[in-house]
């Protein structure tokens, strides 16, 4: 596989990655896709371990996305362009800081422009504690579950 190859199924991944956070793109498929795209072209045993790995975690991802309860972000408040920033920071926070990296930087994001946007901490804190709630887990685990496959992949793209 060439480099211009590597570079579009990273940007397949990264955008299976960003389509969790937006409403009605599936991210977990997109990203598998770009898996496969990957597998299919590398033949190799790392690659197709790795795409049977991917595919069992995204399984699994939603096998619990049915468990959680689901998610309402109408009744949050938090307006769109504030979840989908603080899901960006979320993405920067799992490669600043590695997987406890996520969860922090879509909380200190979402908190931080919950006070930009209302002005103080408690109802910044408040608002931050209603998303949540709306949210829930379902998001964080999705996107833990795609950052992980996309994790898995750059591990073995760098170890060949």
């Amino acid at each position: 596989m060439n480099a211009w190859q590597l570079i579009g199924v990273g940007l397949v991944l990264l955008l299976g990655v960003l389509g969790v956070l937006v409403p009605g793109l599936p991210g977990p498929l997109v990203v598998w896709a770009g898996l496969l795209w990957w597998a299919t072209t590398e033949r190799s045993s790392l690659a197709w371990a790795v795409l049977t790995a991917g595919t069992a975690v995204l399984l699994l991802n939603q096998v619990l996305k049915w468990l959680l309860p689901a998610r309402d972000l109408r009744a949050a408040g938090a307006p769109y362009r504030t979840l989908l920033l603080a899901g960006v920071t979320g993405v920067a926070g799992f490669f600043l800081v590695p997987v406890i990296g996520c969860p922090l930087g879509a909380l200190g994001g979402l908190y931080v422009l919950e006070r930009v946007r209302l002005g103080g901490h408690g109802d910044a804190w408040a608002s931050t504690r209603t998303v949540l709630r709306a949210i829930g887990l379902s998001v964080l685990v999705e996107l833990f579950a795609c950052l992980l496959v996309m994790g898995a992949w750059m591990g073995a793209v760098f170890a060949r």
